[in-house]
C-alpha cells in the first residue's frame, strides 16, 4: 500500500489520540513517534481527522492531475454527489464551468455510476443470490472486511463501485478518455490504483479547493435543469436503500454507518444472527457527506444532509445498461497471519506496567486501546510501549517523587493557598515533633510554624532562600527556604535541620573564648617575668612579646 497518508514528524507530540481513535489500531510508536503500518491500515481516515497536532496529511495529487490534463489526451472529472454538501449553493454546472478553467474537456457526477451500481444491487436482491447483501461501494469497509472479516466476504456484493462504474462508464463512451475522480474520500486513491483500468487519478474536494484557490476561480451558482438524478441520494446514510426501485419483501433493509457499528454487523452476520437482508454499510458517520476530506469548514450533518436530499431527484439518470460480468469484481482476502501470544507473555508485560493483579487493570484507554491486555498485546507485536500506559506513568513519577520526598533529610512541606498543610514527609515530622503526618494535615501552618515566610511569598512574592532560624518552641535551628509556586498554586517549605551544627558551633565558641582567656594569662604572667629580668633578656623579651601577640590575634581570628 502506498504512502496516502503522511507524518510530519516534528509535529507529533505522542499524546495517542490517533491510537485512540484507530478502529483496528493500526498505527505503532517507535521514536517518539507514531506510523501508520500500511498493511493494516483501512483508509478510513480517523488519525487524519482527529489528530490534534495536523501531524497527517493525505497525499497530494494536484501535479499529478495536472500532468493528466497537460498529456493532450481528454480528461474529464467525475465528481461525487457530496460536491453539493461541500460547496455552498455549487449545481454540477457550476461545478463543470469551474473545472473546465482548470483543463477538463468534460464534468459528470459520479451519481451515474451510482445508478448503474443500484441497478446490480436490485438484480441480486431480485435474484436472491445471496441470503445476505453488503453493499460494495465503500472502499473503506471492503478493505475492513478484505482484512479483518476474510469470513464474511461471501457476503460483500461482488460490484465495483460507484467510482470504478463511471470510469468505465466514461471511457466506453469516450475513447482513450482519462478519469479524475473528485471526492471526500481518502481510500478512493488506494482504490483506483487497485484496478488495471481503474480511475487515472483521484483528488478530494479539499485538494480541489486548494487548486481552485491557486488559480483564483470562484465558484458560481448555475441552476441545474436536469430533471433526473435519484442516485445523488447515494453519499448520505440510507441513501442507497432509498434508491432502490426494486425490494423483495423477504429481506430486510439495513443503512449501518461508522466503522464500529459495521464491524459489530460483521460479527453478526458471521454467526448467522441476521437472515435475508442487504445492508448498506457506510465508515463514515453520516455516510460520504462525513468524508474524512471534506473542507474543514463544511462539517455539518444536517445541513449537509438536506443539501444532498434537496438536489436529489425522483428518478434515475438515463444509463447503458451493463451485464453482470462488465460490473463484476472479486474481493479477495487481505488477512495476515495474527500473532498468538500465551497468558504468561501477557502477564509479564502486564506485570512490567505494574498490573500485578486484575484490579490493577483499568482498561482506561489513555493509552489508546480497547483493555489492559490488548495493549499488552500490542507490546509484544512491537506496536506499542509500555511507557505508553498513563497510570503507569502517573504512579511510577509518583513513586519517584514520593521516594526522594519520603528519604530526604530535609523537612518538606507543601501548602495550599490558604495556608493549610498539604503534604508533610517524615522529615518534617521528626523536626516539629508531629506523630503522624494526618495530625497536622489539612490544618493551617499557624499550628506549627510562623507564617510569616508564607505570607511573604504569598502575597508579596517574596520567595526565602535558606535563612537561619531558630524555632524556640522545638528548641531547634534550621535553614528555611520557603517558595510559591503559582503554576500550581501550592507553596513549598524545605528546612535543613542545623541544631547540631549550631551547637558544635557554639561549643568551639566557647573554647575558643577559655582558649583567647588562658592566653592572655600567660601572656600577662610571662610579662611579668620578663619585666623582672629585662636587664638579661634584652632582645628576647621583644620577640617573645611579638610570638604571643600574634598567638592571640590568630585565634580571635578562628
Amino acid at each position: 500500500m502506498n504512502d496516502y497518508l503522511k507524518f510530519k514528524k516534528s509535529n507529533c507530540k505522542n499524546c495517542y489520540r490517533c491510537i485512540r481513535h484507530c478502529p483496528v489500531k493500526s498505527i505503532r510508536f517507535s521514536d517518539n513517534q507514531a506510523n501508520i503500518i500500511s498493511q493494516d491500515c483501512i483508509l478510513c481516515g480517523h488519525c487524519f481527522l482527529n489528530c490534534p497536532q495536523n501531524a497527517k496529511e493525505i497525499r497530494n495529487d494536484i501535479e499529478k492531475a495536472k500532468a493528466i490534463i497537460k498529456s493532450n489526451v481528454p480528461v474529464y472529472a467525475s465528481i461525487a454527489p457530496s460536491f453539493v454538501a461541500n460547496y455552498d449553493n455549487a449545481t454540477i454546472f457550476s461545478m463543470e464551468k469551474a473545472l473546465k478553467q482548470l483543463g477538463f474537456l468534460g464534468v459528470e457526477e459520479t451519481s451515474i455510476g451510482a445508478t448503474i451500481v443500484k441497478k446490480q444491487y436490485e438484480d441480486l436482491i431480485s435474484e436472491e443470490k445471496q441470503e445476505v447483501i453488503i453493499s460494495s461501494c465503500c472502499h473503506t469497509v471492503n478493505l475492513l472486511i478484505q482484512k479483518y472479516y476474510p469470513e464474511a466476504l461471501p457476503y460483500l456484493a461482488k460490484v465495483v463501485s460507484p467510482m470504478q462504474a463511471h470510469n468505465n462508464d466514461i471511457k466506453r463512451r469516450f475513447k482513450g478518455a482519462k478519469t479524475i475522480f473528485i471526492g471526500p474520500c481518502l481510500s478512493k486513491k488506494a482504490e483506483a490504483e487497485s484496478y488495471k483500468d481503474g480511475v487515472d487519478c483521484v483528488l478530494t474536494f479539499e485538494e480541489l479547493s486548494a487548486w481552485l484557490e491557486e488559480e483564483n476561480i470562484q465558484l458560481e451558482y448555475i441552476q441545474d435543469t436536469h430533471e433526473k438524478g435519484l442516485a445523488r441520494l447515494f453519499p448520505t446514510t440510507g441513501g442507497i436503500l432509498k434508491t432502490l426501485t426494486v425490494k423483495k419483501p423477504e429481506y430486510s433493509y439495513i443503512a449501518i454507518d461508522g466503522i464500529e457499528n459495521c464491524m459489530n454487523a460483521l460479527k453478526d452476520v458471521i454467526n448467522g444472527k441476521l437472515g435475508k437482508c442487504f445492508i448498506e454499510m457506510s465508515s463514515c458517520i453520516g455516510s460520504c457527506i462525513g468524508g474524512p476530506a471534506m473542507d474543514k469548514s463544511h462539517r455539518s450533518p444536517i445541513k449537509d444532509f438536506l443539501r444532498v436530499h434537496d438536489y436529489a431527484k425522483e428518478e434515475d439518470f438515463d444509463i447503458f445498461d451493463y451485464t453482470e460480468n462488465e460490473l463484476n469484481v472479486n474481493f479477495s482476502s487481505l488477512a495476515g497471519s495474527s500473532l498468538v501470544f500465551d497468558d504468561a507473555a501477557i502477564e509479564e508485560v502486564l506485570k512490567q506496567m505494574g498490573k500485578t493483579k486484575p484490579e490493577h487493570e483499568l482498561n482506561c484507554g489513555s493509552c489508546g486501546y480497547n483493555s489492559c491486555r490488548d495493549k499488552a498485546k500490542a507490546v509484544l507485536e512491537g506496536k506499542a510501549n509500555i511507557g505508553m500506559c498513563l497510570p503507569y506513568l502517573k504512579e511510577k513519577a509518583e513513586s519517584f517523587s514520593d521516594n526522594i520526598i519520603s528519604n530526604t533529610p530535609n523537612a518538606i512541606l507543601v501548602l495550599n493557598e490558604e495556608l493549610k498543610v498539604q503534604q508533610i514527609n517524615h522529615a518534617a515530622c521528626d523536626l516539629l515533633n508531629i506523630a503522624t503526618a494526618t495530625d497536622i494535615l489539612g490544618d493551617h501552618v499557624v499550628r506549627i510554624l510562623d507564617p510569616f515566610p508564607f505570607f511573604e511569598a504569598y502575597e508579596n512574592g517574596k520567595n526565602t532562600y535558606d535563612k537561619r532560624e531558630y524555632f524556640a518552641e522545638y528548641r531547634k535551628y534550621v535553614e528555611q527556604t520557603v517558595i510559591y509556586d503559582r503554576s500550581y498554586h501550592i507553596l513549598i517549605c524545605i528546612m535543613r535541620d542545623i541544631t547540631e551544627e549550631s551547637r558544635q558551633r557554639q561549643q568551639k565558641e566557647i573554647t575558643r573564648q577559655k582558649t583567647i582567656e588562658i592566653t592572655n594569662n600567660v601572656i600577662e604572667k610571662q610579662m611579668r617575668a620578663v619585666q623582672e629580668i629585662a636587664s638579661l633578656l634584652g632582645e628576647t623579651t621583644a620577640e617573645t612579646k611579638v610570638a604571643l601577640t600574634k598567638l592571640k590575634e590568630s585565634l580571635y581570628d578562628e
